[in-house]
């Protein structure tokens, strides 16, 4: 399952579409939108996409994570326009037979996402100054 939503994100319906009895591990990674960046105050950040690349990109990820390992089933979700604090970002869900592949499979669908799918981040801080954050830079 790939998305890109206005909507608010269901976290726990994504990770519950990705269960399945055939699977010993579901990973779940929640970006969120987080108070301090450094030691700057956000208020809230904005993202903005070119809709059909990103959607083509995310297609691209999911069909590379089932190569490279045994996913049973995945989610990749990115909401795009204004999110306060607090509020869920992104969603990467995985299940697998076992933990390892979960882990490893969800930390380089996340990772790669952020570099490679053309989602962008603009930053705006509490001060009233706003940045646009080039995608991948702040992956850690």
């Amino acid at each position: 399952m790939i998305e890109i939503t206005e909507a608010s994100i269901d976290h726990a319906a994504i990770t519950e579409r990705v269960r399945s009895t055939r699977a010993g591990a579901v990973c779940t990674f929640l970006g969120t939108v987080r108070e301090l960046t450094g030691t700057r105050r956000t208020e809230s950040l904005s993202y903005e996409a070119y809709p059909e690349m990103a959607l083509k990109k995310l297609a691209e990820l999911e069909e590379e994570a089932r190569r490279r390992w045994p996913v049973i089933e995945l989610a990749l979700v990115h909401r795009l326009g204004h999110l306060d604090l607090g509020e869920v970002s992104v969603v990467v869900a995985v299940s697998c037979p076992h933990r390892q592949d979960a882990f490893e499979a969800c930390r380089w669908l996340i990772d790669t996402l952020k570099e490679v799918v053309p989602i962008w981040k603009k930053e705006n801080w509490a001060d009233g100054g706003a940045e646009w954050v080039h995608p991948g830079l702040d992956s850690r």
